[in-house]
C-alpha cells in the first residue's frame, strides 16, 4: 500500500475544479482507507458543508485547490474559518502551480493548516492529511477538556455557595447533568439518615417519596459495603435494583452512582446518572458494563482533574455538606431552646383580667435562629408582657435569650416596674455577656384600670390597635440593653376595653434595602385594617409579612379580658 498505513473512519473533502486531479487525489485517499467527498467548486463546498453540518457529519479535513474558478482557495478557507460551526475544520491548500512564498503566506494567514504542492508522493499526501486531522482532534480534545473543567468549576462554585442542603443537592445535580449531558439526581444523606434529594429536572418529575427512600437505603448499603471509608467510589447499579423514574418518567435504567464522603464522614453524597450517558470519565459511551465491580479507588487526589469531573464534583459536594450539616445541627439546638423556653399558646399561664395571644415563627431554613422571645408574667401590680431580641443569630443568641427570660422571671417577683427591670437586664448583660446587646420592650398592664406603663430599650414600640381602623405606635424609646446608658422614664397610657396591645420583634417587618420607618408604617396600616380579635390580628400580620423571613418573629397581642 505504498508504504503508508491505512486509516479508516476519516472523511476528506477534496475541492478541485479539474475532474482528473480530483479523481487522482480521491484515489490516493481511498486506497489509504479514507472516505472521500469530491466537490468541484467553492460554492459547492460551502453547500456540502451546510448539508453535513445539519446532519452532524462534517468531514475531518478539507483539501482545497488554490485556483478555484468561482472563489480562490484562500477566500474559501477564510469563510470556513470565520464560521463558528466549521472553524475547527482543518484546511490543507494544494496547487499544481509554483506559487511564491507570499501566496503560501496568504493561505496560512487565511487559517489554512498546511500547504501541499502537487503532484506529490502518496505517502506525503497521506502524512499531511494525518497531521491535519491529528492536530484538529487534539485541539478539539483540548477544548472539550477546557469546557468540562469550566463546567466543573462553575458547578463547584454553585455547590459552595448553597445555603442549605436542599440547595446543595439541586446545585450538584444541575452541575452533574451539564457534565454528563444527561439527567442527574443527587442524594445528600446526613449521619442521622436524613436525606435531601436534588434533581436537574423539575422536582415534580421526581418519583414519589417511597422511591426516593428506597434509593437512599440502597446508597447507604453500598456505602456500608465499602466500610464507611472516606473518599470517592463509583459503581453501576442494574435497572432491576435501581428505582424507576429518576432519569425518565416511569423508565427503568441502569444507574452509575458516584459516592463521596468527606474526612469527617458526617455526610454521604451520591451523584446518580444514567449508566450509558456521556461517561464521567470522558469516554462518551457506556463507561461500565452491567457486571462491572464497584471501584475501590482511593480519595480522588490521586485522580487526574480532567478525567473524573463527576468524582470531583461529588467530593466537592461532600466537603460543602459538612459545614451545612454542622450549621443545621446548631440551628436545631437553637430552635429546640426557643421552643423549650417560650411557652406555647396552649401552655400560656392564666393571667386574670387579660386575654393573650402569642406567635413564634423561626427564620427560614436558609437563615440562622436568633434570640427573639416573648414573656407574659404575673406580678403584684398586674401583668408584665415582654418582647425582646438578642442581637445576632447563633446558638449563643438563643442561650442569652434563655438567660434573659429567667432573669425576668426572677426579678419580677419583687420588682415589676418596666424601667427598673430594663436596668437590671442591662446590668446582667454587662456583667455576664459584655459583648452582647439586646432590644426589649416591657409593658406592665393593670387589668383593673387599663393603665399601662411601657419601657423600651431599642425595640419597635408597641402598637395600640383600636376599633374603626385605628392603630398608633406608643411614643416610647430608649437605648439598647448592654450599653450601660441611662433609661428614660416609661410612657403611660390607659387602654380602652376594645383596644389591643401589639408587641412584635423586627423580624416580622425588617427587609434588607427597605427603610425600617417605611416597614413600620406598613405594619401600622395592616394592623389597622385587620379583623377584630387577637388571633385574627396576629394571623393577618403573619400572612402579610411573615413568609420566608431572614429573622425570627416573636409576637404578643393583649387586650383586657
Amino acid at each position: 500500500m505504498d508504504g503508508y498505513d491505512k486509516q479508516s473512519g476519516t472523511t476528506v473533502m477534496v475541492v478541485d475544479d479539474v475532474s482528473a486531479s480530483r479523481y487522482a487525489m480521491g484515489a490516493v485517499l481511498r486506497r489509504a482507507g479514507h472516505d472521500v467527498v469530491p466537490v468541484a467548486s467553492a460554492g459547492e463546498a460551502l453547500s456540502e458543508l451546510d448539508v453535513r453540518l445539519r446532519a452532524g457529519a462534517l468531514p475531518d479535513v478539507a483539501l482545497v485547490d488554490v485556483g478555484l474558478p468561482d472563489m480562490n482557495g484562500f477566500e474559501l478557507c477564510r469563510r470556513v474559518k470565520s464560521r463558528p460551526s466549521t472553524a475547527a475544520l482543518p484546511v490543507v491548500h494544494f496547487s499544481a502551480m509554483a506559487l511564491e512564498p507570499v501566496d503560501r503566506c496568504r493561505g496560512l494567514d487565511a487559517g489554512a493548516d498546511a500547504y501541499l504542492t502537487v503532484p506529490a508522493e502518496p505517502s506525503e499526501i497521506q502524512a499531511v492529511v494525518r497531521a491535519a486531522v491529528r492536530g484538529a482532534r487534539r485541539g478539539a480534545a483540548a477544548e472539550t477538556v477546557a469546557h468540562r473543567l469550566t463546567v466543573l468549576s462553575e458547578a463547584i462554585v454553585a455547590v459552595q455557595t448553597a445555603r442549605c442542603l436542599g440547595e446543595l443537592a439541586d446545585a450538584a445535580a444541575a452541575g452533574a447533568a451539564r457534565l454528563v449531558g444527561a439527567p442527574a439526581v443527587v442524594f445528600v444523606i446526613g449521619p442521622d439518615g436524613e436525606t435531601h434529594c436534588g434533581t436537574s429536572r423539575s422536582r415534580l418529575a421526581l418519583p414519589d417519596a417511597s422511591a426516593q427512600e428506597a434509593a437512599a437505603r440502597l446508597i447507604t448499603r453500598i456505602g456500608e459495603g465499602w466500610g464507611g471509608r472516606t473518599g470517592v467510589h463509583s459503581t453501576v447499579v442494574p435497572a432491576p435494583l435501581w428505582p424507576a423514574g429518576f432519569f425518565q418518567p416511569g423508565v427503568n435504567e441502569d444507574a452509575r452512582l458516584v459516592l463521596a464522603s468527606a474526612q469527617e464522614g458526617r455526610a454521604q453524597v451520591c451523584i446518580a446518572t444514567p449508566a450509558c450517558a456521556a461517561s464521567p470519565r470522558g469516554a462518551g459511551n457506556c463507561a461500565t458494563s452491567h457486571n462491572e465491580p464497584a471501584d475501590d479507588r482511593r480519595p480522588s487526589e490521586a485522580l487526574p482533574l480532567a478525567a473524573l469531573p463527576a468524582e470531583r464534583l461529588a467530593q466537592a459536594t461532600a466537603l460543602a455538606a459538612e459545614p451545612l450539616l454542622m450549621y443545621q445541627a446548631e440551628r436545631d439546638i437553637a430552635l429546640t431552646l426557643q421552643h423549650s423556653f417560650l411557652p406555647q399558646p396552649h401552655r400560656l399561664p392564666h393571667l386574670p383580667g387579660v386575654d393573650l395571644v402569642v406567635r413564634y415563627v423561626p427564620a427560614s431554613r436558609q437563615a440562622e435562629i436568633g434570640g427573639d422571645f416573648y414573656a407574659a408574667l404575673r406580678t403584684e401590680e398586674g401583668v408584665l408582657t415582654v418582647v425582646g431580641d438578642v442581637v445576632g443569630h447563633s446558638l449563643e443568641a438563643a442561650t442569652v435569650m434563655v438567660e434573659m427570660r429567667h432573669a425576668l422571671r426572677a426579678h419580677c417577683v419583687e420588682e415589676s416596674d418596666p424601667r427598673a427591670l430594663a436596668e437590671r437586664l442591662d446590668r446582667m448583660l454587662q456583667h455576664y455577656h459584655p459583648d452582647v446587646t439586646a432590644t426589649v420592650c416591657l409593658a406592665l398592664v393593670d387589668p383593673g384600670t387599663g393603665r399601662v406603663r411601657i419601657a423600651n430599650a431599642g425595640h419597635i414600640p408597641p402598637l395600640i390597635v383600636g376599633e374603626e381602623g385605628k392603630a398608633e405606635y406608643v411614643p416610647v424609646d430608649g437605648p439598647l440593653l448592654g450599653l450601660a446608658l441611662d433609661r428614660p422614664t416609661p410612657s403611660e397610657l390607659v387602654m380602652a376595653p376594645q383596644d389591643r396591645l401589639l408587641m412584635v420583634t423586627d423580624g416580622l417587618i425588617e427587609t434588607r434595602g427597605i427603610d425600617l420607618a417605611t416597614s413600620m408604617e406598613q405594619l401600622r396600616t395592616a394592623a389597622a385594617d385587620a379583623p377584630a380579635g387577637l388571633d385574627p390580628l396576629c394571623d393577618t400580620l403573619l400572612g402579610c409579612f411573615g413568609r420566608d423571613r431572614e429573622d425570627d418573629i416573636a409576637m404578643l397581642a393583649l387586650r383586657l379580658g
